[in-house]
């Protein structure tokens, strides 16, 4: 896949832009979304991320762009895991509605950010070294196990991360428990203190480089272009915000998430561990030589990660239901 320097730039204006856009036009002024508002800008950058995929069909074949869709999947649906973890964040500061617009949108751009970082490492490690495949889906193999593990108490476990990243914080930082409008700072008696929505910050932040640990590695079982790998992560995070105004009651009822995930990561990761015995190069390994294995194809990886979801929407729904009749 060719990707030339200038669509690189014209693609990350256009991302920074949409931001930038959404910035001005629903967080500048603090406001709780209403569920029409959210409604409808999750389906506006949903479809642009639709969109975005037919033009990877157009440009560089239907390859590529089952790659993309598969990827943009895998990141949509653990972007729904990262709201999980901010509504424990939110409730644990506080922090009002109409202010949470503002925390998230820079959570979000943070995210992004750092993936950009792990996306270029991550890269860089696949064409040096092929052996770091069996790296990542080793990784991911363990990530899938302490998704499983952690299952039904995902909320104490947040909570205790969290408290920790705050009692870090805390010690070099100077803090207010009062709020100050949406600002991140505030002078109380001519001394700057962070406010709370700082400290959601930092644990959004800290939140932000966990979940691109998982993230980075899981997309790159699916291609290894690092242009779908940017755009799929991108797509993903962006609508993020509308989604958790959205969906936000309706994640509580996502009981079965975290397994539906653990299954997606370990299929992911014995994808990856797949691969990279059919590039074998180590030398203590089949000495040096690839290993005839099955290969997965993408399309039919799209259609495991698809139809996984979609049993674990609908058995946390029947099952949520069920409870609350009995």
């Amino acid at each position: 896949m060719h990707v030339t320097p200038l669509i690189w730039i014209v693609t990350i204006a256009v991302i920074l832009g949409l931001f930038v856009f959404d910035f001005f036009a629903h967080v500048r002024t603090p406001h709780e979304p209403t569920f029409r508002e959210s409604a409808f800008w999750s389906a506006v950058y949903i479809g642009i991320a639709i969109l975005f995929g037919f033009v990877i069909i157009w440009g560089w074949g239907g390859t590529y762009g089952g790659e993309y869709f598969a990827g943009y999947v895998t990141e949509k649906a653990l972007s729904v895991d990262n709201l999980f973890v901010f509504v424990i964040i939110m409730s644990t500061f506080a922090i009002p509605r109409q202010y949470q617009q503002k925390v998230l949108l820079i959570g979000i751009v943070m995210a992004l950010v750092m993936r950009g970082a792990f996306i270029a490492v991550g890269a860089a490690a696949i064409n040096a070294y092929s052996w770091v495949f069996y790296l990542f889906g080793i990784f991911l193999v363990y990530t899938a196990y302490k998704l499983i593990r952690e299952a039904g108490h995902e909320a104490e476990v947040e909570e205790e991360r969290e408290s920790k990243i705050i009692a870090l914080a805390k010690r070099f930082l100077p803090t207010t428990e009062e709020f100050d409008g949406d600002r991140l700072t505030t002078k109380i008696d001519g001394k700057r203190l962070v406010t709370p929505l700082f400290l959601a910050l930092v644990a959004i932040g800290f939140t932000d480089v966990l979940f691109a640990l998982d993230s980075i590695p899981a997309i790159y079982g699916l291609t290894k272009e690092p242009y779908i790998v940017f755009t799929a992560n991108a797509f993903a995070l962006m609508g993020l915000r509308q989604l958790y105004f959205l969906i936000g009651g309706l994640l509580e009822r996502l009981v079965y998430l975290s397994y539906g995930l653990s299954i997606i990561l370990a299929f992911i990761g014995v994808k990856l561990v797949l691969h990279a015995l059919h590039e074998n190069t180590l030398p203590f390994i089949n000495g040096g030589e690839p290993v005839s294995v099955p290969v997965i194809s993408t399309g039919f990886s799209l259609l495991v990660i698809l139809g996984v979801l979609v049993v674990t929407a609908v058995a946390s729904l029947l099952k949520t239901r069920n409870t609350a009749a009995k």
